[in-house]
């Protein structure tokens, strides 16, 4: 019973982690000549992960920094909006320019290493199903490669690079709950993931559910069973350590800039309440309607010359631009429900936010909906590649290069 929860009982042999090694060094390689980080001077991030190594919150000189216009005045000093978690992923970054080691943030480089990660642990996710090793690799360049999030990552700003983090985040997360068994790295994962994207910790409970389904108990007592519930408090107990000490962290931050431990700050920003989207506040049931049809319905435009199709740089519909997604609504799948309600769940918080994104290929905050996706097209599909799959994987591959080139 205990051998399910056991940590490392589903580890990737040592051949499944060099090809995922190697898969993810090509990938990352790929991401990192193609794409622009054309927005790498939105360092809100980096900025104020430097200012943490010095002590301080945020950034009392700003006047040489007139285009970061989302750094909020307050108390006579400049704080960021982003979360504390998007702060702490960068001090690796903030660490390597106060050694002097990096001259200048490498955004290019960031998004990259991103890229490589994603592609690693989507492939040691994919063990899960007894798939081929071709059917694997492609799905696992799938969520990078075949969706909005090469020309949105390959942006490189603050922004972009917080998905990019929360795309690794859920990955790993999911890898280490379901495939290594390993809650507490788990965790980790997913302090990752919520940190940069905070509606991410709605799916916490299906989490722990997860933590439930790693400990099946005793088939010879299934009425009682202490056992198993003690196993799946233990799981669940090392699942939530380092998430929970985020949060308290999160709070004490929000609180030592704003007074208050629920205010991130965005309400603050110079006159973005007066903004029309937000109209009725930064999130609300009006704005439903906005993000549906940019999320679901909106195409490209249209253009008499190759490729024919330009995409609309505030939007399109995440089918348009991944067509791999149709694979979503077939039959079958182990756990199918509980991935929807995942995606449910998340994309009702995100149809929720007044603006569905600004400058963008699609649907950019559709990046943390991609490792519950990635799940049901894995489990859904048969065990090798079929011609279908090899198709919409390419025709989405070419999609997304033509945006992530013509957005540069």
């Amino acid at each position: 019973m205990a051998e399910a929860c056991r940590p490392g009982a589903n580890l990737a042999t040592q051949t499944e982690f060099l090809l995922a090694f190697a898969l993810a060094v090509i990938a990352g390689v790929a991401f990192y000549y193609t794409i622009s980080a054309n927005q790498k001077p939105f360092d809100y991030t980096p900025r104020i992960a430097g200012a943490l190594l010095k002590g301080r919150l945020g950034i009392d000189d700003v006047r040489n920094l007139s285009w970061l216009n989302e750094l909020v005045p307050w108390n006579k000093t400049h704080y960021s909006v982003f979360p504390l978690g998007a702060v702490l992923c960068m001090m690796p970054v903030a660490l390597l320019e106060a050694k002097g080691l990096v001259q200048a943030f490498p955004a290019q480089m960031v998004a990259s290493i991103l890229a490589a990660a994603a592609v690693f642990y989507f492939f040691l996710l994919s063990r899960i199903q007894g798939s081929s090793l071709l059917r694997r690799a492609v799905l696992a360049l799938f969520p990078v490669f075949a969706t909005w999030t090469w020309c949105n990552v390959g942006f490189a700003g603050a922004w972009q690079l917080a998905l990019g983090f929360a795309l690794v985040g859920g990955a790993g997360a999911l890898y280490y709950a379901l495939v290594a068994k390993r809650y507490f790295v788990a965790g980790i994962f997913f302090a990752i993931a919520w940190g940069n994207r905070t509606e991410i910790i709605l799916t916490t409970p299906i989490f722990l559910y997860f933590c439930w389904l790693s400990n099946p108990g005793d088939p010879a007592k299934p009425k009682l069973n202490r056992q198993r519930w003690w196993q799946t408090a233990r799981c669940a107990i090392a699942f939530v350590i380092v998430p929970t000490l985020l949060g308290i962290a999160t709070m004490a931050y929000n609180y030592a800039r704003f007074g208050s431990i629920f205010d991130f700050g965005y309400s603050h920003i110079p006159g973005v309440l007066k903004e029309p989207w937000y109209r009725h506040g930064l999130f609300s049931l009006h704005a439903i309607p906005w993000n549906i049809y940019k999320m679901l319905f909106e195409g490209m435009d249209d253009v008499p010359k190759f490729p024919y199709l330009r995409p609309h740089p505030f939007g399109c519909s995440i089918f348009v631009a991944s067509p791999i997604l149709f694979l979503l609504f077939r039959e079958g799948g182990k756990h199918r429900a509980l991935y929807w309600i995942a995606i449910a769940v998340l994309t009702f918080a995100l149809w929720c936010h007044g603006n569905p994104g600004g400058w963008q290929f699609s649907y950019r905050y559709g990046m943390i909906l991609l490792p519950w996706m990635f799940l049901i097209i894995l489990a859904n599909g048969p065990a090798k590649l079929s011609v279908i799959e090899a198709v919409l994987f390419v025709s989405s591959v070419a999609i997304n290069a033509i945006a992530t080139y013509q957005l540069k």
